[in-house]
């Protein structure tokens, strides 16, 4: 199993445009083969980060799911609203490694 959460840092005008965008993309993602939970929370300490919490049967998923026209979707919206890079972590019994 693999955990992966994904930290979004949102232009404050731009938040619910991305909130919007995830609701359709939480869906699809859910449906993938591999996917057990996929969620998107908002943080307590900073309303313009955004989490992805992810967990997935393994890891061989995850190039699956990066390619999916969803995701790709998803990125170009996304994109427009973000304000740093987006900070990814995925988390194994063995190690934690960030992108």
């Amino acid at each position: 199993m693999v955990h992966v959460i994904a930290t979004l840092t949102v232009k404050p005008e731009m938040k619910s445009e991305l909130i919007g965008a995830a609701k359709d993309f939480i869906v699809a993602t859910r449906q993938e083969k591999g996917c057990i939970a996929y969620e998107l929370f908002e943080s307590t300490i900073d309303p313009n980060k955004l989490m992805f919490v992810e967990e997935w049967e393994s890891a061989e998923y995850l190039p699956i799911h990066s390619k999916a026209d969803h995701m790709k979707a998803f990125g170009r919206v996304a994109v427009k609203c973000v304000d740093a890079p987006v900070q990814i972590q995925i988390i194994t019994a063995e190690k934690v490694e960030k992108r």
